[in-house]
């Protein structure tokens, strides 16, 4: 593949509103992707990508939660922070490697709803290769190093800071494997399978699952690693799925597959068009995880930290994430959702997919918030939160989250729409808003005149997720998504 044989068509590039005609013409012979995500009752096709999405992400909060219990029972509350503190500074470096899937994602979206299997593979390869240059390149040589000063960033305790260090440099340096499985998740939904991350999901998330209570509490002759064993499990499972993940990406037998033939060197004209959609939301994502360190730091503040970075980790990095991860799930849902049907012309199917992928979000995290209210101490008590204080700070927390995840799930599935559209440049705006300046301009203003206490940091995440969901809707009601293109040439071969 050279370097000039793709190219993005500009995004100001008109093409017809309402139901159209693809821009290309799907190749002669069998369909190789699911039709009945761009034909046939709506719902179905939303819930179709949406539950097996929502399932592995489900489940792989499961694990997240049970690595917490067994850190909190064996290390204490404090490997509870570490790890908290930890997963929020991985996520905010992790985010820009990962924002070329969102490119991939979009592109891979639109050309399985048109049909194009040469477009979807040759795309999937490039986001691949990408990907590895930048995990092994750039962010294990630079995350080992740069780990105790992020660290200090956020204002980790010393005690805090002993247990996360060895876990924060394991996940930055060991992160390749994790980056495949996401890539290759990412790929297989926007081509129309989600059973199959599903399934590797569930594989990945049970191989943890046994690693991880091996290697923290330890087992024979192997011995305990504390915090930092959840890492070492994580690393390896992750790295097991990617092994088997590339063995079929190039023997075939997905939806998606590595390209046979022609140069494997990298395309710089296709990676251009990776980052060109995908950079946005990456750093969409890092403006919202630097908001979130940022949000650490006041927590760090209180006069009460420790308790409370703990009881953030415990109530929002981990209870939350079934209302987030699920919610991520129907996002990646409406997003290829979207992305196909536009691939195929159907532009009011795909806007009325993202109001069923919000329903879908508003039943979940209604049924989840019901817990959060009525059962808060039930739900720290597993967790072994039970100091007194920490349970009255985690009992406003999750009261707090039982409310702000209607708001969530809702801006997240609006998200998808706008991303699957191909506007990527909103999200990140209304991101910057909604998840930076009002949450941290709420807690710095009332630190100055009143004196900063966890439920204000509590309410201000609250004001976050409701302005991001307002924004969010308002702007794909606009429908400025439908007058963006996105193409890639095809190749001679």
């Amino acid at each position: 593949m050279s370097e000039t044989a793709a190219q993005l068509i500009e995004d100001t590039d008109p093409i017809p509103d309402g139901d159209g005609v693809a821009a290309d013409t799907p190749p002669a012979g069998k369909p190789k992707y699911d039709r009945t995500i761009i034909e046939g009752p709506l719902g179905r096709a939303v819930w179709k990508i949406a539950w097996p999405t929502v399932l592995t992400n489900a489940i792989g909060g499961l694990q997240g939660l049970v690595d917490h219990a067994l850190v909190g029972n064996i290390v204490g509350i404090t490997g509870n922070a570490a790890i908290g503190v930890s997963i929020q500074l991985w996520i905010a470096v992790i985010v820009f490697i990962s924002s070329i899937f969102i490119g991939m994602s979009v592109m891979v979206a639109r050309f399985a709803g048109a049909g194009d299997e040469e477009k979807v593979n040759r795309t999937v390869y490039q986001a691949f290769l990408t990907a590895v240059i930048m995990s092994f390149g750039i962010l294990a040589p630079v995350g080992y190093f740069a780990a105790p000063y992020l660290l200090d960033l956020v204002n980790a305790a010393p005690e805090v800071k002993a247990e996360a260090l060895p876990f924060l440099r394991i996940m930055y340096v060991f992160s390749g494997g994790m980056l495949i499985f996401f890539m290759l998740g990412g790929a297989l939904r926007s081509a129309g399978d989600a059973r199959t991350p599903m399934v590797l999901g569930i594989v990945l998330t049970v191989l943890n699952l046994v690693l991880n209570i091996i290697l923290i509490r330890g087992f024979g002759p192997i011995p305990s690693f504390g915090t930092m064993g959840s890492a070492m499990g994580t690393t390896i499972a992750s790295g097991v799925i990617a092994i088997y993940a590339l063995w079929r990406l190039t023997h075939g037998g997905w939806v998606v597959a590595f390209p046979k033939g022609g140069s494997y060197a990298p395309d710089w004209s296709v990676i251009r068009k990776l980052f060109k959609l995908g950079l946005p939301a990456g750093i969409q994502g890092i403006a919202m995880n630097v908001g979130g360190v940022l949000m650490l730091y006041f927590i760090g503040s209180l006069a009460q930290s420790a308790a409370a970075q703990a009881v953030f980790a415990v109530s929002y990095t981990q209870l939350f994430s079934f209302v987030t991860w699920t919610s991520v799930g129907l996002m990646g849902a409406s997003a290829a959702v979207v992305g196909q049907n536009i691939g195929a012309g159907n532009y009011d199917r795909a806007n009325k997919a993202v109001g069923v992928a919000a329903r879908f979000g508003l039943a979940g995290a209604a049924f989840l918030g019901f817990f959060y209210f009525f059962f808060p101490q039930q739900l720290l008590a597993f967790f072994n939160v039970t100091d007194p204080a920490a349970v009255e700070i985690g009992v406003q927390l999750l009261r707090v989250l039982a409310f702000s995840g209607l708001f969530i799930t809702v801006a997240l599935t609006y998200t998808g729409g706008l991303q699957g559209g191909g506007d990527t440049k909103s999200p990140l705006y209304i991101s910057i808003i909604s998840q930076v300046v009002v949450p941290l301009s709420i807690c710095f203003v009332i630190r100055q005149v009143w004196g900063l206490e966890p439920m204000h940091i509590w309410l201000a995440i609250l004001a976050g997720h409701f302005t991001r969901c307002l924004l969010s809707v308002l702007r794909f009601n606009q429908g400025k998504w439908r007058s963006i293109v996105v193409n890639i040439e095809a190749t001679d071969a």
